[in-house]
């Protein structure tokens, strides 16, 4: 009776199991093919502050807290690529269009309210007179200290409606580009924008801690800032979730400039051509605001600007090559709309 030959059963038995070993594999590459450029930033970001809070957990600081909270952002971020950037629930599904949103952008800017817990390991300096000499060394005297003599009920209110007014500017525009536009251009341009602004805006706050005015000048002001419900609710807000050594650069500067300029870039299009005059606006009182308020010192806010701009042109030129390369390689977009109907 004929049996066929020992290594012929042995290719048999391997080809029998080779479906379950390669599945592993087949999903990981397409993770890795599948990522764009704002998928590495993001995850370079989450990486350098794991980094960062491992060496200094190595060296005896800290409790492990905001280890955790790194590695879950991690941990957070790489489920979710793969899940979505790996097909694994599926190729262009609604349901992944959301996650994928969700875990590129909800890490990074949630990460922020990690930072009064990350900022004290990593590094447990305060640079205030440093940055204080700078200022009177070139520009020659301090926003804050000068306009202390304008300092009314009246003033403080009405700039600390425009500060507040900051986190209703990232809703509006956050939400509604990410879930609801229909340009993958837009889109990409305006998420990529705001990884980076924020990704370096939080390294820098790490690298050049301090706390502002308010606390290293207290002694030089005359007038106390007194407003009404629109300051106090800007006080609750910073004690509640404010990173506390967060000054430089100003992103209280920054996001609304992005803002600005995205909307400027973008003009030929509604809203933005109604929108960018608006911004203007809004924008030159939220960057007076941080530096009436005691918030930030003078070169906190030139260092918004130039993160802004940097921002701004540096995504929109990445994104376009971005676009043409998977558009070349036959990849799925960066990002594609939202489909009414399907699951």
């Amino acid at each position: 009776m004929y049996s066929s030959p020992p290594n012929s059963r042995a290719r048999t038995a391997h080809a029998a199991v080779t479906p379950s070993v390669v599945l592993a594999p087949g999903w990981v590459l397409s993770t890795m093919r599948n990522l764009a450029t704002q998928d590495w930033f993001a995850l370079g970001y989450q990486c350098l502050l794991l980094v960062a809070v491992a060496q200094a957990h190595m060296s005896g600081r800290g409790n492990g807290g905001a280890l955790q909270q790194v590695l879950g952002n991690v941990a957070i971020m790489v489920t979710g690529l793969a899940l979505t950037r790996g097909h694994i629930l599926g190729a262009e599904t609604n349901l992944s269009r959301l996650l994928y949103r969700a875990v590129l952008m909800g890490p990074m800017l949630g990460s922020y309210f990690q930072l009064r817990h990350i900022a004290p390991v990593v590094n447990d300096r305060v640079l205030d007179a440093q940055i204080l000499a700078f200022d009177l060394r070139v520009f020659g005297y301090e926003p804050a200290v000068a306009w202390d003599r304008l300092v009314t009920p009246q003033t403080t209110e009405w700039f600390a409606f425009f500060y507040f007014l900051y986190f209703g500017l990232l809703t509006i525009h956050v939400l509604p580009i990410l879930f609801g536009s229909r340009s993958n251009l837009r889109t990409a341009h305006f998420a990529f924008g705001m990884l980076i602004l924020v990704g370096t805006g939080h390294i820098l706050y790490l690298m050049v801690p301090g706390f502002g005015p308010y606390r290293h000048l207290a002694g030089q002001f005359v007038n106390e800032l007194n407003g009404g419900r629109f300051w106090h609710a800007v006080q609750a807000t910073v004690s509640a979730g404010g990173a506390q050594k967060d000054i430089f650069p100003s992103l209280h500067t920054a996001v609304p400039t992005f803002f600005t300029l995205f909307a400027y870039i973008h003009r030929h299009e509604r809203p933005y051509k109604y929108w960018w005059p608006v911004m203007v606006v809004i924008t030159s009182q939220i960057i007076v605001a941080t530096m009436f308020l005691r918030w930030h010192y003078m070169i906190d806010i030139f260092a918004g600007l130039a993160l802004a701009l940097f921002s701004v042109f540096v995504s929109h030129r990445v994104v376009a090559k971005e676009i043409a390369r998977r558009a070349k390689q036959g990849l799925e977009p960066a990002f594609t709309p939202f489909q009414l109907g399907r699951s």
